[in-house]
């Protein structure tokens, strides 16, 4: 991609300020919301992985889970059966975790808005797992997912994770995420519904 390419992707206000900043043309830093330059979330800073990344990986799975056969098992039940959202596993060299607490508050409130369960809070939850964990420092464990399901009185529970594949060559790098999620019934342990969602970002070197 040709840098000329590349900048026609960013709107000019976007363009002109974080060039202004670079060229040290301001001796006061500058600082702005994104709501007041346009475009300025929308441009990739780093093959890291973001706040916008994260929801459009919660989005996709969770479209695919209104789809699924499970989501309509629940509509035509009627009876709103209860589940529990569990923290999601960082399995990604990034530091990740204020991501994942903001991507587990959008999934709660968007199965509180479904309409089609009756979703734990996260303050309830948090209090079980911390008495469950008291000798282990009250630090959730993915093992005991299934106890805290049944102490909770959670028919069913969502769990998933969040890791990376990374490829380094002369000419850039290129680092797929995933966001696995799974729905899983606390009875059996028997998978309900489950699927993975994925992007790429890239650094493509010029010289």
């Amino acid at each position: 991609m040709k840098n000329g390419s590349f900048l026609r992707l960013v709107p000019a206000l976007a363009v002109s300020l974080l060039a202004s900043l670079a060229a040290g043309c301001s001796s006061d830093p500058v600082f702005v919301r994104g709501s007041e330059v346009e475009g300025l979330d929308d441009p990739p800073m780093s093959t890291g992985i973001d706040k916008r990344d994260m929801e459009q990986l919660l989005h996709e799975n969770m479209k695919h889970l209104l789809a699924s056969p499970l989501a309509k098992t629940w509509a035509d039940a009627g009876d709103d059966p209860t589940l529990a959202i569990f923290p999601m596993l960082n399995e990604t060299s990034q530091h990740i975790d204020s991501q994942l607490q903001a991507v587990l508050s959008d999934a709660e409130t968007f199965m509180v808005n479904s309409q089609l369960v009756t979703v734990v809070s996260r303050e309830r939850q948090n209090q079980m797992i911390a008495e469950v964990e008291r000798q282990h420092g009250g630090q959730f464990d993915p093992n005991h997912a299934a106890q805290y399901g049944r102490q909770l009185g959670a028919k069913y529970y969502m769990t998933g994770k969040v890791y990376t594949s990374d490829e380094r060559t002369a000419g850039g790098r290129r680092v797929q995420y995933f966001m696995f999620m799974q729905v899983i019934e606390t009875e059996t342990s028997a998978v309900r519904w489950q699927n993975k969602a994925a992007f790429t970002k890239a650094l493509i070197n010029q010289d």
